[in-house]
């Protein structure tokens, strides 16, 4: 297998988001030899939200534009960053050390120690018409293809955080909005519930699924049914939005580390997986909450236990 670097790392951390800089700037400030793999053909969740206003000491900024902040920073302590997407982890033996080999779309790269933060990707409703319109009005970004809705009529399916954002966010072009959710209140915070609520154009479709996405060379409307009368309403739409959760980036590790049933990464409390020396952060990872604020705890964590890890390891090996 070819390799993209000769070099032996102390840590590699797999993925960009606000995890990975953060585990990547605590790496690089412990003088870590540490490398990041970011990969530019899977957008982050924290990237595709136009706009943070939770994430503390910061009142209001753009999804991408926070993270950019992390990665300068992180950059500026030493940290490299490559680009690619990792395929597959495997341990090896290297200069006398049990170490990971990463294989990446454009070679593989080596390291005492990994640390996973892939994130997760947006979860589909898998209704006919949803694959076949991707593209051609079905979305799971608002921010990417919300300009594009301007003076049209959209519909968001889910009722969390995410979901009310987004359709709030949408409703500065779309002449309509209107939220299909299957519960028969929304689950968003009540500070964003109350914003939606007071947006005009805004209307909800409570205790409703969508079953179908109807359209010839794009989106034109969608069948709604609702869950208590089994009524069937079709619902004129330009744009189908769906932010229904999150299914994590860890396809590449099955086998490799233990995954619970819905695919996320099981760590301990010092985001330790199933494997020596392969840490996890972020939301590709078992957890309650899905925050930045979050991922950035889990990452700080992860640098530092991989730290204590490639430590121990250096020093065993130097006796």
């Amino acid at each position: 297998m070819a390799t993209a670097s000769n070099e032996l790392y102390d840590i590699i951390i797999i993925g960009g988001g606000p995890a990975g800089f953060t585990a990547g700037m605590y790496a690089a400030r412990g003088r870590m030899k540490t490398l990041l793999i970011e990969s530019f053909s899977i957008m982050g969740q924290a990237t595709m939200t136009e706009m943070i206003e939770n994430y503390p000491g910061v009142a209001k900024v753009s999804g991408f534009e926070l993270v950019d902040s992390f990665k300068n920073q992180a950059v500026g302590f030493g940290l490299s960053c490559n680009a690619g997407t990792a395929s597959e982890i495997s341990q090896i033996k290297k200069g006398g050390f049990e170490a990971w080999s990463v294989k990446t779309d454009g070679g593989a790269y080596e390291s005492l120690s990994l640390i996973i933060a892939s994130g997760a990707r947006p979860q589909k409703l898998g209704i006919p018409g949803e694959a076949e319109l991707l593209g051609k009005g079905v979305s799971y970004c608002a921010t990417c293809d919300g300009p594009f809705f301007k003076n049209k009529e959209v519909i968001v399916v889910g009722g969390g955080n995410t979901a009310v954002e987004e359709a709030l966010f949408l409703a500065k072009f779309a002449s309509k909005v209107t939220i299909v959710h299957r519960r028969d209140r929304l689950r968003a915070t009540k500070i964003v519930q109350e914003r939606a609520l007071a947006e005009k154009k805004i209307e909800l479709a409570l205790e409703s699924v969508a079953e179908t996405v109807l359209g010839s060379e794009k989106v034109e409307l969608a069948r709604v049914r609702n869950i208590k009368t089994g009524a069937v309403t079709e619902i004129r739409a330009d744009g189908f939005f769906v932010f229904i959760g999150w299914s994590p980036n860890t396809d590449f590790l099955k086998g490799k580390l233990e995954l619970d049933g819905r695919g996320c990464v099981k760590v301990d409390a010092g985001m330790a997986t199933s494997r020596p020396g392969v840490f996890a952060c972020g939301d590709c990872t078992a957890k309650l909450l899905h925050q930045v604020v979050t991922a950035c705890g889990d990452g700080a964590t992860a640098a530092y236990a991989a730290q204590q890890y490639v430590d121990e390891l250096k020093g065993v090996a130097y006796k």
